[in-house]
């Protein structure tokens, strides 16, 4: 697993990082090139979904390639309208992320959630190829639930979870699999992994003669900007905010660009990740759902 230090320059905008700090981070980079800029996970349980009065059941996955996924399969209250598949985003872990979907079973939709290899319950270390691997571990399960059958099901995911399910998205339509998807929300994403380790990498002096030649380290099939289009005829319905301090605000714009109709551009003005707070954007994804 790719040391804590590497994971602070996600965050470094909001730190008052020191030189010392900065160097290691620097010097680690150097030998495990980029890949731990995306990952920030821990195995704490914040909060479980009984908490929040929300049935649940633990589910757990076997990947292909041995390692084991923990997940959250969140019943609709009455009869289920569709089905939403959340991929979280980069930091804790889905008891952390739980609040930005908890108020969807209400709205008549099942929820599934996992946690990628190394975050929560699950097994293993995170990188770029497993979370991939992982992610698309879930839909398959999800495409065989009989809970999901004759229903939409509609993929949300937001920051990394956005850029994971992008590709995911993408490759599932082109490779024309079922069931078909009804709709992607893409909330917060960034427009590509080497853009944004770039973009990371820039922002100090130090790491700034890095930004090259480490996001080079970065396979060039996992850009979102050049994918997104392919997602299409599904509608995707892309999120960001104006205040988004750690993905800026043109990375959804390059998004919403490149993507090819039905699309939907819903601009908002909350921090990261928090657009689900504002019930006006709660509403409009609402419509999104019921109009995919």
């Amino acid at each position: 697993m790719a040391s804590r230090t590497s994971r602070l320059l996600l965050r470094m905008p909001k730190l008052k990082t020191t030189l010392l700090t900065v160097f290691l981070a620097a010097v680690v980079l150097s030998q495990n090139g980029c890949s731990s800029l995306f990952f920030f996970p821990d195995r704490t349980t914040y909060i479980t979904p009984d908490r929040l009065n929300l049935a649940y059941e633990d589910i757990y996955l076997e990947t292909a390639d041995g390692e084991t996924l923990h997940g959250w399969w969140l019943p609709a209250e009455g009869d289920a309208l569709g089905t939403v598949y959340f991929l979280h985003g980069n930091a804790q872990n889905i008891s952390s992320h739980l609040l930005n979907v908890a108020w969807l079973p209400a709205e008549g939709y099942n929820i599934f959630a996992i946690d990628y290899r190394g975050y929560g319950k699950s097994t293993g270390a995170p990188d770029i190829e497993g979370a991939l691997h992982d992610s698309e571990t879930g839909l398959r399960w999800l495409a065989q639930q009989p809970a999901t059958a004759n229903a939409p099901i509609f993929l949300l995911g937001q920051s990394l979870g956005g850029a994971l399910g992008l590709t995911l998205a993408s490759e599932w339509v082109q490779r024309n699999e079922t069931p078909e998807l009804n709709g992607v929300i893409l909330d917060g994403t960034f427009s590509g992994f080497r853009g944004i380790a770039r973009e990371k990498l820039s922002s100090f002096w130090l790491t700034w003669p890095l930004q090259a030649p480490l996001s080079w380290t970065i396979p060039d099939e996992y850009e979102g900007i050049d994918r997104i289009a392919n997602i299409s005829p599904v509608p995707v319905m892309i999120i960001h905010s104006v205040r988004d301090g750690i993905i800026p605000f043109h990375h959804g714009q390059a998004l919403y660009e490149a993507a090819d109709e039905p699309k939907q551009f819903l601009q908002t003005d909350t921090p990261h990740a928090a657009t689900f707070i504002i019930p006006a954007y709660k509403n409009a994804v609402l419509e999104f759902l019921e109009g995919s």
